[in-house]
């Protein structure tokens, strides 16, 4: 097998994933939901412990299934008054994480290595997986494109668009399940520690060229896909862990970007 072969799967899962990273990502800057993909992002850790004691280690169902409980749980508690949101994610985020940690230390036969669930490993990607990615992401294009303008009014002002007749709140829970599934895919690419960095970076980098929304969309999609290449070459050629490889591109692109602007 020629070295194309073997990162040809890294290369097409990766590309996959970016795709999506640009207009889910997008959504995430404008809504300020950083925090929130951070706790999917440790919420996975336990989805993927408990994946091991199900013996299901390479399905992404467990993980989908506790990033959406994860979720869900979050919607409950956002309609109680007595925390705010950036304490509710922060109480989630760590428990779940501690939870998925002690599960893990009890169950340490799996084909999972930790430091793969932390930093990623694109390179363990297998045409199946990159044939499950292109469809799960076909759909949630599908998903973004039909309630585009809906969830832009909504990100405008969320008051005037339920005047609107908007349904803003199976919108959010719309969004925070694709965020979930997002999530549960995006662990191989930059795992557990890295996945608020794929979507937050390149979005944040197509913001300063961008005049519209539907444009920082797509550039958001281009960057992530310029840094995958860019970041899948850089590990071939040092021997560098990939997922880091890939948000250190970015971040790159980002200061670039930073820089130019600070200068005009």
């Amino acid at each position: 097998m020629t070295l194309v072969q073997f990162l040809l799967p890294a290369l097409m899962g990766g590309l996959g994933l970016a795709m999506v990273a640009g207009p889910l990502g997008s959504f995430v800057v404008w809504r300020r939901m950083a925090y929130f993909g951070d706790t999917l992002a440790h919420s996975a850790l336990l989805g993927v412990a408990i994946g091991s004691v199900w013996r299901i280690e390479q399905s992404m169902f467990p993980v989908i299934l506790i990033s959406g409980c994860t979720a869900l749980t979050l919607v409950f508690l956002q309609k109680k008054p007595f925390l705010g949101n950036d304490t509710l994610l922060g109480i989630l985020a760590h428990t779940v994480l501690s939870l998925g940690i002690i599960l893990y230390t009890f169950f340490p036969n799996t084909s999972i290595s930790f430091q793969s669930i932390l930093i990623g490993d694109l390179l363990m990607l297998g045409w199946d997986d990159v044939i499950s990615i292109y469809c799960i992401n076909t759909l949630i294009l599908l998903l973004l494109c039909y309630f585009w303008r809906p969830l832009i009014n909504m990100v405008i002002h969320e008051d005037l668009a339920t005047t609107e007749g908007v349904q803003v709140g199976r919108l959010n829970l719309m969004m925070m399940m694709v965020m979930a599934v997002f999530v549960a895919m995006s662990m191989q690419l930059t795992g557990v520690l890295l996945i608020t960095a794929l979507l937050i970076l390149p979005a944040a980098t197509a913001r300063y060229w961008s005049s519209t929304p539907e444009k920082m969309a797509f550039l958001g999609s281009i960057v992530a896909s310029i840094s995958v290449l860019i970041g899948l070459f850089l590990a071939a050629l040092m021997d560098s862990p990939v997922g880091p490889s890939i948000v250190v591109t970015m971040a790159v692109m980002f200061g670039v970007t930073l820089a130019v602007k600070s200068g005009r």
